[in-house]
């Protein structure tokens, strides 16, 4: 039983690295001044911050069921079933249109879409674990439930450098993002599971930066049971400069030595909401059958 993995362009995994590893990746559209977009394919990282800057409106939307069931069909002409990992469905209804329309008879029992609570780098971790297992001889619904198994296996830890698209997106106030910026708080965001939520607030970008350390270590002894880490991946994410990024790479190799670190740009579905200049650090236990 051979089995294809597909995921969306949210799990920061390009097009071009989708065709070295064997990974097929769904466009996620944009609309800017009601013109559409593909994330990595008519728009690049650079493109959109450009319109960022300018001070656009920026909406994320979902995959048609026409793009879809292209993905789904073209893996199946040479697969006998597919497993499809979207963005986290509490951070997008994509996931919950993608179960519905696997129910068609054409793909029911064929196409598995997995709702793993996944973003950015955790998405990627997993759709490489699945292509994986899948390599290994698991079948869709060996892959699903050991997908599903984990799923809140991950967490990633974000620092925004402005609240201003938080309160540009409606998740916050007017008045908590003035008072933010007058204090130059750098507020630290988690995303465990389903949802986007605050972590804790740091005042200057060094203590940000420990705050992530420290949550990603306690994560590792308390929740992983893994105080080394030796059965975890780690992986950074980010909208920054690439002097911070390195400078941050250095940081988290330090703490954490010997440890392959992932580097990766945050998918632009995170990006829209928290702006230029945001820094992340993620970490996922080993899936299990794969040690």
């Amino acid at each position: 039983m051979s089995v294809a993995i597909i995921t969306d362009s949210n799990s920061g995994i390009t097009q071009s690295q989708a065709r070295e590893i064997g990974i097929a990746v769904v466009p996620m559209p944009f609309y800017i001044n009601d013109e559409v977009y593909y994330e990595d394919i008519t728009m690049s990282q650079e493109e959109f911050y450009g319109y960022l800057k300018q001070d656009v409106d920026v909406k994320t939307s979902q995959p048609t069921p026409e793009n879809l069931f292209k993905y789904w069909d073209e893996a199946l002409e040479t697969h006998d079933e597919v497993v499809y990992i979207p963005m986290s469905s509490g951070l997008s209804s994509s996931t919950h249109t993608a179960m519905l329309l696997a129910e068609d008879d054409k793909y029911k029992g064929k196409v598995f879409v997995v709702d793993n609570q996944r973003i950015s780098v955790s998405q990627r971790q997993a759709s490489l674990d699945a292509f994986e297992l899948a390599k290994k001889g698991f079948d869709g619904t060996q892959i699903k439930d050991i997908m599903l198994r984990d799923k809140m296996e991950s967490s990633i830890y974000i620092m925004l450098d402005t609240l201003y698209y938080l309160k540009k997106g409606g998740r916050i106030t007017p008045a908590a993002a003035a008072i933010g910026t007058l204090l130059k708080i750098k507020p630290v965001l988690q995303i465990q599971g389903e949802k986007l939520d605050a972590y804790t607030k740091a005042k200057t970008l060094k203590s940000g930066k420990l705050a992530m350390i420290k949550a990603v270590k306690k994560d590792m002894a308390e929740r992983f049971g893994d105080p080394t880490g030796g059965n975890c991946h780690l992986a950074i994410a980010h909208t920054s400069s690439p002097e911070d990024v390195e400078q941050f790479r250095a940081e988290v190799n330090e703490e954490f030595q010997d440890h392959f670190l992932q580097i990766d740009p945050l998918s632009l579905s995170v990006a829209c909401h928290i702006g230029p200049g945001s820094l992340a650090l993620a970490v996922t236990k080993k899936t299990e059958e794969l040690l």
